[in-house]
């Protein structure tokens, strides 16, 4: 018998040493985050190894899983406890060593092996570790999933069996990279710089760019877990700062940063400019809907109103829907209805056939850009952004809401606005066009400004963005609006920021 895992251990005892611990606040909505050593131990991952093995079994699905790490001085150590739980289970695992999240994703496809288990922080400080998990490819865990392992582990629900087995894949990145690079060459010469904040990127990202013709400047591309520069991730503004100086500096067309994972990639346009991943997602949705003929596009409910307002993108006859935040849900829906791509505001992308296989990967959303930039002769980075119609858009703002309550709250705001839609009320003297509901609720009037409100899924927190493509004031207009309708919530508190 395996020991039920304890949510709390004192480190350096006896307990720490010869007990597992899991923290039930690591089970997350698609995947799994502890602080490690203070949430987790080895032997906590080893009986998260267990509880996967349980699940894929319970699941109907063959026990043969991919696992890989990222560059901490600590994933080594913890994915070898988990190949231990899983092997405990009766797995046969794969292991690929070292490795970007999209190459454990590739590898189910190379290999031909059902499941993942990928060891990494993803673009989280210092201290953390996880595991992203699949066991349908190209898919990821969601919260039904989720839910279920969590009971496993913390009940200690396993049937370990004998029959495990290890398998290392020597070399396995060259496989990976010879994938995105059996292509045809840029015509265009693109000076690129590629940013990788010393996280795991830095050893594939520099290698690949070159081999598809660019010309590379690489930024804090060696590997270094202590991350001396600024954390690997391309949303947070030092390393955003970091690569507009490069690429000012080398003159470059476009700059690139891979997250601490390698899964989604920020864009800096040759003039300095951070380009948000909803815009960007726009423009290759442009490039891409005129190649292909009604090209559908699955897009997150905080994404810009332009996948569907643009003139470029109506006239080449591209239809979006919006779906759900979270890279778990967008994955899933861009696989179900077969769209060409899905855009996810956080940067996460999904390319179907003939672009990629549905999962995400900075590399092949890298590689799109460059094949974007290559199709624009003449016309820089800078240019196709501008190219774009204007729209006034806000950050996103999260007002405190107990996670007791906030689902509650919603509801009853979905209500209100859909009451005020079957009324044909008017909103600040427009109808209501539109209103999406999947996620909360999105509200656009019939000047096309729009305003969000959603439960945030991992904190205490609602969610509100707002944007219009008429003015800054209109923008204003929409948050005054949504937040009146907030206010008469007493469960709602105050605002992280506001524009």
């Amino acid at each position: 018998m395996f020991p039920k895992p304890k949510s709390v251990l004192l480190p350096n005892t006896y307990g720490f040493e010869s007990e597992p611990m899991v923290k039930p606040t690591g089970f997350r909505e698609y995947d799994a985050r502890w602080l490690f050593q203070k949430e987790i131990n080895l032997m906590g991952i080893q009986a998260l190894g267990m509880g996967l093995g349980a699940l894929i079994a319970e699941l109907g699905v063959k026990q043969e899983i991919v696992t890989g790490h990222d560059f901490r001085g600590y994933s080594a150590s913890i994915k070898y406890a988990l190949i231990s739980g899983l092997m405990a289970a009766g797995c046969k695992v794969h292991d690929i060593g070292l490795a970007v999240t999209p190459m454990a994703y590739f590898a189910q496809f190379d290999l031909d092996v059902p499941c993942v288990a990928m060891v990494t922080a993803s673009h989280n400080d210092n201290g953390w570790t996880g595991v992203k998990m699949g066991a349908n490819r190209p898919l990821t865990f969601g919260p039904d999933e989720m839910t279920r392992l969590k009971e496993i582990v913390l009940n200690a629900e396993f049937k370990n069996t004998a029959g495990g087995s290890y398998q290392f894949h020597e070399n396995y990145p060259a496989r990976y990279i010879a994938d995105l690079t059996g292509r045809p060459k840029l015509t265009r010469k693109l000076k690129v710089v590629a940013a990788c904040g010393n996280g795991t990127a830095g050893a594939f990202a520099p290698q690949v760019l070159e081999a598809i013709g660019c010309e590379v400047i690489p930024l804090d591309t060696e590997l270094d877990h202590t991350f001396p520069k600024y954390n690997p991730n391309p949303e947070d503004m030092e390393m955003l700062h970091a690569i507009r100086d490069a690429v000012l500096h080398h003159k470059a067309d476009v700059g690139l940063g891979f997250d601490g994972d390698g899964d989604r990639c920020g864009v800096v346009d040759n003039t300095g400019e951070e380009i948000f991943a909803d815009k960007v997602g726009v423009m290759l949705a442009r490039d891409m809907s005129a190649i292909h003929k009604d090209a559908q596009f699955i897009v997150d409910v905080k994404s810009t109103g332009l996948f569907v307002t643009d003139p470029v993108l109506q006239k080449q006859g591209a239809k979006t829907a919006y779906w759900k935040t979270g890279h778990s849900y967008m994955k899933r829906r861009t696989n179900e209805t077969g769209a060409l791509a899905g855009f996810e505001k956080s940067g996460h992308f999904f390319f179907n056939k003939p672009y990629g296989r549905g999962y995400d990967d900075g590399l092949v959303s890298a590689i799109a850009i460059c094949d974007m930039l290559d199709r624009a002769p003449g016309k820089s980075m800078a240019d196709l952004k501008d190219a774009l119609p204007k729209t006034w858009s806000s950050p996103t703002m999260s007002p405190h809401c107990a996670d007791e309550v906030k689902y509650g709250v919603i509801d009853k705001v979905v209500k209100h606005f859909e009451d005020l839609q079957a009324k044909g009320a008017k909103i600040g003297g427009q109808s209501i066009r539109d209103l999406v509901t999947v996620n909360g609720v999105r509200v656009t009037v019939e000047d096309g400004s729009w305003g969000l409100v959603r439960a945030s899924s991992n904190k205490p927190e609602l969610v509100v963005v707002v944007e219009s493509p008429v003015s800054e004031q209109r923008m204003h207009d929409m948050f005054e609006m949504v937040n009146s309708v907030l206010r008469t919530h007493p469960e709602v508190g105050a605002y992280n920021q506001t524009i």
